[in-house]
């Protein structure tokens, strides 16, 4: 059964939540970051999509940076 429009968004703008906390929390700011409501559309069972956006250079290295770092660990 097909999780309905409003369950799939819901649970997809909790994820574009823990996903802005956890890159706030890495000092990197995606302004774009937000659920692409176009991927919600219809009776589809696919996952909803999440638009990161466009960035700056700076935020661009930041994100390198930061997930450069992970991998370390």
């Amino acid at each position: 059964m097909a999780m309905r429009s409003a369950e799939r968004l819901r649970a997809a703008e909790e994820v574009v939540a823990h996903l802005r906390g956890e890159l706030d929390g890495a000092g990197v700011t995606l302004p774009s970051l937000r659920v692409d409501l176009v991927s919600l559309a219809g009776d589809s069972e696919t996952c909803p999509l999440v638009e990161l956006g466009r960035c700056n250079l700076d935020t661009a290295l930041r994100l390198a940076v930061v997930l450069h770092e992970g991998r370390k660990r």
